[in-house]
């Protein structure tokens, strides 16, 4: 699209690229279970992602993935998509409100709800802070749409050796890490034993808890964790950093299993 930008006291016309929003929804075996704003792309690997990290998949295989599990594609503008277990997940509760591209759900019950649902992290090999906090500048050139747009997130699984291995983006934090972690489920890889989570904002609760579900045992991010993010991932044994920029950052939880 043409904007308008104001520099130097003189007004200028110009191309813009602008990151695109629209709603999804996501149906498990025929069943809404939510409506989330994302930026189209990897839409079954974040139809996917979302069930398992939401644990509505509660360990059933994903059969299929598809647009539209009623009609056409073309008529619902790819803005549907239903995941599919044969009938063998449990009939899923739906969430009663649309997710917008900011995080969602959080509270001291979520963290509750987590204690109920999953069982903490088995002990992970150090990994040197120099490898955790290089991982960024990794990143750096697989950030397209950010460089495009300026309006989207990224995240990225990563290896030992700070290595990316998936990098998704999306208008959200949490969609781009539901499209990470549906890749990886999508590809067998999960739990994610041995690989880590890099995120291109701040940590929140939501972000450490689908990290959690994925067997991601640590998270990076460049800018801060809240406190209820905190408290899952010493709940989780999830090793949690923030502030991941110019060289540096901060470890917040699972200071035991990093090495200097």
């Amino acid at each position: 699209m043409l904007t308008h930008r104001w520099e130097r006291g003189e007004l200028h016309r110009r191309p813009e690229v602008l990151a695109v929003e629209e709603p999804l929804e996501i149906h498990l075996d025929g069943v809404l279970v939510a409506t989330t704003m994302r930026t189209p792309g990897h839409d079954f690997e974040l139809a996917a992602g979302f069930c398992h990290t939401e644990g509505l998949l509660a360990g059933a295989p994903v059969r299929q993935c598809r647009y539209c599990g009623t009609g056409s594609a073309v008529d619902s503008e790819f803005n549907v998509v239903t995941v599919e277990t044969g009938g063998l997940a449990p009939t899923p509760t739906p969430r009663l409100t649309a997710t917008t591209s900011a995080c969602g759900i959080c509270g001291t019950t979520a963290v509750d709800e987590l204690r109920d649902r999953l069982r903490p992290l088995p002990p992970s090999p150090p990994v040197p802070l120099e490898v955790l906090a290089s991982v960024g500048e990794r990143v750096g050139g697989a950030q397209r749409l950010f460089d495009a747009t300026g309006g989207v997130h990224a995240a990225v699984a990563f290896d030992a050796t700070g290595e990316p291995v998936v990098v998704r983006e999306d208008v959200g934090r949490h969609n781009a890490v539901d499209k990470v972690v549906g890749r990886l489920l999508l590809d067998g890889a999960l739990p994610a034993t041995g690989l880590g989570l890099w995120v291109s904002g701040r940590a929140s609760f939501e972000i450490v808890q689908k990290a959690w579900a994925a067997g991601l045992a640590t998270v990076v991010a460049v800018s801060a964790p809240t406190s209820l993010a905190v408290e899952a991932a010493r709940l989780g044994g999830v090793t949690l950093c923030g502030f991941a920029r110019d060289g540096r950052l901060n470890v917040y939880a699972g200071e035991g299993v990093v090495a200097p």
